[in-house]
């Protein structure tokens, strides 16, 4: 089961829009839903109204579960909705509830967190299995949300869990969408089903939100000498984790150029 909620999990829709890519570009089936009643706050999460073909409708707020067929031998069961604002422990039982019904073995919670991270590098990735952190000097200590609750308890359940967040530029701020890190999840995420995605829609919406981002940073001297910062830190950081693991000398080596950089600082 793939798992992402909208609201504070999901910065850029990122996360979400995982979802709703596989919606759209592999045979679906919506097989069922949480019930909106008693978890949501309809002052944070609002209804919409619609009209279609001359008739109001009013959508409210709700999760729903699709049957996605990837392959012949290989379906997941997504979940996609407002993160809830009451009761997370009803809601994680049902959630739970769902995955067993549908012989679940492995949930995956996505999520996307703004970040101090430039867009032009890779965007930075972290990832947990059942529990633990992949890289244990970026274990998160902090508010949690309704993925960590569900990755939580399903263990307690008995499940093997998967979490992937993906960093987003915080410079960026704002609701648009972030295609590059939507693709990045896409791409984790297929890493740990162990198939290949069809990802060509989203890397295609990479390429312009990068050169988008770039013309925005060309146009603002101060954003420029930010990124630049940026970018620096984080070519700095994956030197050190690349030295880190070729030994002793290195680690040396490492900490010889550190000095030299802070010494470097105006």
């Amino acid at each position: 089961m793939v798992a992402a909620f909208d609201g504070w999990n999901d910065a850029c829709q990122s996360a979400t829009n995982v979802i709703r890519h596989l919606v759209s570009k592999y045979r679906s089936l919506e097989v069922g839903h949480i019930s909106r009643d008693g978890y949501y706050d309809y002052q944070t999460s609002r209804p919409m109204q619609c009209v279609i073909q001359g008739t109001r409708r009013i959508l409210w707020p709700q999760t729903a579960f699709y049957d996605i067929t990837v392959t012949d031998d290989l379906h997941l069961l997504t979940q996609l909705g407002p993160e809830p604002n009451y009761r997370w422990m009803d809601y994680v039982r049902e959630t739970l509830h769902f995955a067993k019904q549908y012989d679940v073995s492995r949930i995956v919670m996505l999520g996307s967190m703004f970040a101090e991270c430039p867009h032009t590098r890779d965007l930075p990735i972290e990832v947990s299995v059942d529990g633990v952190q992949s890289d244990p000097e970026s274990e998160y200590n902090g508010p949690i949300g309704i993925p960590h609750i569900i990755d939580a308890m399903a263990i307690e359940e008995g499940f093997d869990t998967t979490s992937i967040w993906v960093s987003v530029p915080q410079y960026l701020g704002g609701n648009e969408p972030c295609p590059q890190a939507t693709l990045e999840l896409f791409q984790q995420l297929a890493s740990v089903i162990g198939l290949k995605l069809n990802a060509q829609e989203l890397e295609g919406k990479a390429d312009q939100w990068r050169a988008h981002c770039d013309v925005m940073v060309r146009n603002n001297a101060d954003l420029d000498g930010y990124v630049d910062q940026l970018e620096h830190d984080y070519d700095l950081k994956q030197h050190a984790r690349t030295i880190a693991s070729a030994g002793t000398p290195a680690v040396e080596q490492l900490v010889q150029e550190a000095e030299a950089y802070l010494r470097d600082l105006p």
